[in-house]
């Protein structure tokens, strides 16, 4: 059975007509620019270069789809919210990753990043609720910069604001906060959860 370290870059597709064949599972990773989708999917994966880490915002600019077998993939869809990306190509990324998730049926749970710090903003609602039928994991990244009092605040704060089929949970690529509940969620999306023993 296939696992997450098994990851591989299979393409980058600047349109949603250029994925793989739409069967099997996909579970797709967003957030704004520098949220640290990047960093997380290295870290799901335990391979420092597989997603591409830039300090620079918006770097991802397709659908990268990341292959663990050919019935199971991770989709990083291009980051947004960044001012300095041109007012054009920011809608193209946001019409990308709209198409993506309103037409791709394989796609069976979604993986929110945003920064702890900063909370959920405009464009992170206008996702959740969009696609509020869809399991929805939102990793409050980079929770390892501030204390876990703050931590547990600001996570019930988020919790009234956000959709009820969203689970909220701190996340830290750096220290590995939420690390092994983060990768046992995904697989279980992606029908690799593994199978309880038999007594």
């Amino acid at each position: 059975m296939p696992t997450l370290r098994d990851a591989v870059f299979l393409l980058g597709a600047p349109r949603v007509r250029d994925l793989p064949p739409d069967t099997g599972a996909e579970v797709a990773f967003v957030g704004r620019s520098n949220a640290g989708k990047s960093s997380a999917l290295n870290a799901l994966t335990g391979q420092t270069g597989l997603a591409r880490v830039s300090k620079t915002p918006g770097r991802t600019q397709q659908l990268n789809v990341f292959a663990l077998s050919p019935g199971h993939r991770l989709v990083d869809l291009p980051g947004y919210g960044y001012a300095k990306i041109p007012q054009a190509l920011r809608h193209t990324f946001l019409t990308l990753t709209a198409d993506y998730l309103e037409r791709r049926r394989s796609l069976k749970g979604l993986v929110l990043l945003a920064d702890i710090r900063q909370g959920l903003k405009a464009e992170d609602h206008a996702l959740l609720h969009n696609r509020n039928d869809l399991p929805t994991l939102v990793l409050l990244s980079k929770a390892d910069k501030i204390n876990r009092g703050e931590r547990q605040r600001l996570v019930r704060e988020l919790a009234k604001i956000a959709p009820e089929t969203a689970y909220l949970l701190p996340f830290s690529a750096h220290a590995g906060d939420g690390l092994e509940e983060t990768q046992a969620i995904v697989l279980e999306w992606l029908g690799l959860a593994p199978s309880a023993p038999i007594d």
